[in-house]
């Protein structure tokens, strides 16, 4: 133990006693030789900041100095690295983050809004510092897609990078499925459960995902981080129906984000598709994550793991703290943040397949006018499933060929001039995996 003792120990404030930050602590105490083997050096806890200092964690912090105030502890003489898993874009938050860099800490953090929102400005301040920013637990809790993509693929050309990204969306939807539940009533047993954010729309509007698509799709593409590019689509409409109609007709409806550099432009797209059901997408169950890298050498990996909670978001985050341990510097974006392109935008999505269901007058002719305004927008039908009607109405199920979002557009439009489509047709893009 004497090499490891000689170069000192590295010490760590941690700010945020939740369930990551109290995960972090008991990675700490549980496994002090373990980490100093690994690390090369001692890690240990010298200070830590909440907001009640009273409250039972179920953790014992009594070896550790206390800060009221978190930009206070980001300035002791007596850390080292500045752990932040406190959340929230700015606030305390920011405040202490950017305190601990003028400082010259460095920083861990799981704070994806924080990094959505002021990743870049951050990047530039720590590099130009000399400090490391790492934010592994961030972005689907356990999985390592972080140090995928700036080590293990960086020979790589990235084509393309999606997945399912936020648990308690995919709770929701397979429950839905396995129970035959409306979202409604499945909405409230996951708010009963404890699985939603105080906001819902942070999680079923999909926002919480495309902050964290936005800060892989910058390391993938070398940009910017640009959470203002994302188009964001919620699952509060996806529907029971639409839900065992993609299962007959061999799918599963994911909230799924999805980031690739084309012709047009850079696409960021966080919104429910349907993907294959013997994907391993389409298979994924619960609130598990799933992270599917594409690179011109390597091909597809598909990373698969717990994407919240105290021991899998704690893991990520103390798997930073040994990097720096280590010695291990790189680029918070994985290459020079002052170097990123600011990202152009693709104007119009790359053609997919896709799913539409609407329900039709029972009169004559009624397919051949949705055929017709399909054939007029220039979209070719793949495949169509009618099932048993009302005296009135009866509802059709079409796959697309490969179309265009606003070629999708334009033929809804053109639906409202047959006269036989009752209500609004639903449409959703069919990710191909």
């Amino acid at each position: 133990m004497s090499d490891l003792t000689s170069k000192g120990p590295l010490r760590l404030g941690i700010a945020g006693l939740g369930t990551v930050g109290i995960g972090a602590v008991k990675i700490v105490q549980r496994h002090a030789d373990l980490l100093a083997r690994r690390a090369g050096r001692p890690v240990v806890i010298t200070a830590v900041s909440a907001r009640n200092r009273t409250k039972d964690r179920g953790a014992d912090l009594s070896a550790y100095a206390w800060e009221d105030d978190a930009v206070a502890l980001a300035q002791r003489d007596d850390i080292d690295v500045f752990v932040e898993v406190m959340g929230g874009s700015d606030g305390p938050a920011k405040a202490a983050t950017e305190a601990a860099i003028a400082a010259g800490k460095d920083v861990v953090t799981a704070n994806k809004a924080l990094l959505a929102l002021h990743g870049q400005a951050l990047a530039e301040v720590a590099e130009a510092k000399g400090v490391s920013l790492r934010f592994e637990a961030a972005v689907a809790g356990g999985i390592p897609v972080i140090k995928a993509l700036t080590e293990g693929l960086a020979a790589n050309a990235i084509r393309r990078v999606m997945g399912v990204m936020n648990g308690t969306c995919n709770y929701i939807l397979t429950r839905m499925e396995n129970a035959g539940l409306p979202y409604d009533e499945v909405f409230e047993e996951a708010r009963q459960l404890g699985y939603l954010e105080a906001d819902p729309t942070l999680d079923v509007g999909g926002i919480d995902a495309g902050h964290k698509l936005a800060l892989l799709s910058a390391i993938a593409f070398g940009t910017r981080v640009s959470f203002d590019k994302v188009e964001l689509e919620g699952i509060q409409r996806i529907t029971i129906e639409d839900i065992r109609a993609a299962a007959d007709m061999g799918y599963r409806i994911k909230l799924l984000g999805v980031a690739q550099m084309t012709g047009r432009g850079l696409e960021q797209r966080m919104s429910p598709c349907l993907v294959p059901a013997d994907s391993p997408l389409g298979q994924l169950q619960g609130g598990t994550n799933m992270v599917v890298l594409e690179g011109d050498s390597v091909g597809q990996i598909v990373l698969r793991g717990a994407g919240a909670g105290e021991g899998p978001t704690a893991s990520a985050v103390m798997g930073d703290v040994i990097d720096i341990a280590r010695g291990f510097a790189e680029p918070v974006f994985g290459q020079p943040a002052a170097g990123l392109a600011e990202p152009v935008p693709a104007l119009v999505t790359a053609p997919a397949p896709y799913y539409l269901r609407m329900a039709l007058l029972d009169k004559p002719g009624a397919l051949a006018k949705v055929a017709a305004a399909l054939g007029d927008a220039g979209i070719s039908i793949h495949r169509m499933r009618q099932y048993d009607h009302s005296d009135t109405s009866a509802p059709v199920l079409i796959v697309t060929h490969r179309t265009t979002g606003s070629d999708i557009a334009h033929a809804i439009e053109r639906f409202g001039a047959t006269g036989v489509v009752q209500g609004t047709p639903v449409a959703i893009r069919i990710e191909e995996v």
